[in-house]
């Protein structure tokens, strides 16, 4: 296996990867670096965890450093991530790996952070831009920032940010840059939405594609727990949260009033326990983050909008107490855990009519999620769950194919009964007693015809006889 020195960065960025204590790049950095150093359009599909930040953050420092800037104003990397805390990572390893590159000024443009400071930052020189699309297009619109001087546009989280709408924003932000730039593409998987947006973006692009490593799946035990209600949930949400050997735990959640409601339960019961989700400012959600991260909290509750783009080591469980509509959107929030090497677990809960869900959750992953109970809070009603992909077993002797020995098909005639042979109908049946009605209601009368046109009917309702109007002559016009 190759190390950093092999795949030709600039010295000092050499130096600032030893002192972080990676000495091995992975997969997905191996392949990507060397294309992008060439400067070739590249898009890589990789999970999540397998350092794929990285991948596109060191070419775009060594690009800084080894070439001079050109004139004018506005950021020379442009990188576009969809959510506040994924830019915040971002934006910290952009400062990690190029500490040691003289005059690097990096800038993070997200939402929830006043104008007023933001606009301020942008009249300095910098050289990396890490913004959220919707952010950056206020900004354009503005004037503020000018993208003519971009030289590197890199998509991060690609498929999230087409999920939540961004896609003509960010097409509209490549529009606003140099044709001659280059173009790289992360994205968890390369859906075909995916590939038409790449088609538009780049030129030629080279295509990389890392399967996770069976090392990087056994990293994390998957397990799942069926419920009945929500009353079934909280039970067994607290049972597992007095385990000892939950350091940290995120626990999400479908809906943010949903989120706070948990945490309200959780505070009760003497949790030391935060909420994060989209309505928050992003000085709250910044710091909520960091009481995680230095461990003045223990649990934190959150929507999907921290299922990216939190890097926590001491996050020992992830608890799905919602399962995901988005299949995709669960591989993100287990990769919450078991991150730089270390033992992760994810439990998940699911109702009896998810089982769906589940198999198309398996499936995607390609990984059987263990179905586990805990004594004394099973289900009352018993799952049969099978594994992804199986399908209902023969029985002993059966043939998907009719053998050709035997033959057609053939059926034994029965003896028909005649009208007299039949079985007689039983006195006091319902049958007899309905014959026997039958028999006694009066003949309907025939309806017969008046003199004046009318016409005699027979009503069943009130069993009695009672005549229609005759139909009205029509009047001779006045001479």
């Amino acid at each position: 296996m190759s190390c950093f020195e092999n795949l030709g960065l600039h010295p000092h960025i050499l130096e600032a990867i030893a002192e972080t204590g990676y000495t091995q790049p992975t997969p997905i950095q191996q392949e990507a670096i060397p294309l992008a150093l060439q400067g070739l359009d590249l898009r890589a599909s990789a999970q999540t965890g397998t350092g794929k930040t990285a991948a596109f953050i060191l070419p775009a420092l060594h690009r800084l450093a080894a070439t001079p800037p050109s004139k004018g104003v506005g950021p020379r990397i442009l990188i576009l991530v969809p959510t506040r805390e994924l830019a915040t990572q971002v934006a910290a390893q952009a400062k990690t790996y190029g500490k040691h590159l003289p005059h690097l000024k990096t800038l993070c443009m997200i939402g929830g952070v006043p104008y007023h400071a933001q606009k301020r930052l942008l009249q300095k020189p910098y050289d990396i831009l890490i913004a959220t699309p919707g952010r950056l297009i206020d900004y354009v619109e503005r004037g503020t920032i000018k993208l003519s001087r971009v030289e590197m546009l890199i998509l991060d989280e690609a498929d999230r940010m087409l999920d939540m709408g961004f896609i003509e924003a960010v097409e509209h932000i490549a529009d606003l840059t140099p044709e001659n730039r280059q173009t790289l593409l992360f994205s968890a998987t390369l859906s075909s939405h995916i590939l038409k947006l790449s088609e538009h973006l780049m030129k030629e692009p080279r295509e990389i594609f890392i399967e996770a490593s069976q090392s990087h799946k056994n990293n994390i035990a998957q397990r799942l727990h069926y419920t009945d209600d929500l009353d079934h949930k909280n039970r067994l949400l607290d049972h597992i949260l007095q385990a000892s050997d939950v350091v940290s735990v995120i626990v999400f959640t479908s809906t943010k009033q949903h989120a706070g409601e948990l945490v309200e339960q959780l505070h009760d019961a003497g949790h030391a326990v935060a909420a994060l989700h989209g309505d928050m400012h992003q000085r709250q959600r910044s710091r909520t983050i960091d009481q995680l991260r230095k461990g003045f909290i223990r649990i934190l509750v959150a929507t999907d909008v921290a299922a990216r783009g939190i890097d926590i080591p001491t996050i020992s469980h992830v608890i799905n107490f919602d399962l995901p509509r988005n299949i995709e959107d669960y591989v993100h929030r287990i990769g919450r855990t078991g991150r730089a090497g270390a033992k992760g677990v994810a439990l998940s809960f699911a109702g009896h009519r998810e089982s769906s869900l589940v198999q198309r959750i398996e499936k995607f992953t390609g990984q059987d999620i263990e179905c586990v109970e805990i004594p004394g809070l099973e289900p009352k009603m018993r799952s049969s769950k099978k594994p992804a992909g199986s399908k209902r077993p023969f029985k002993q002797g059966h043939s998907s194919r009719r053998p050709e020995s035997r033959g057609p098909r053939r059926y034994e005639e029965r003896p028909r009964h005649s009208q007299q042979e039949r079985r007689p109908k039983q006195e006091g049946s319902f049958f007899s007693q309905t014959e026997s009605k039958r028999q006694d209601r009066p003949a309907r009368p025939q309806q017969g015809k008046r003199p004046d046109g009318g016409a005699k009917k027979f009503s069943r309702v009130f069993n009695t006889t009672f005549s229609t109007p005759a139909p009205r002559k029509k009047r001779e016009p006045v001479a």
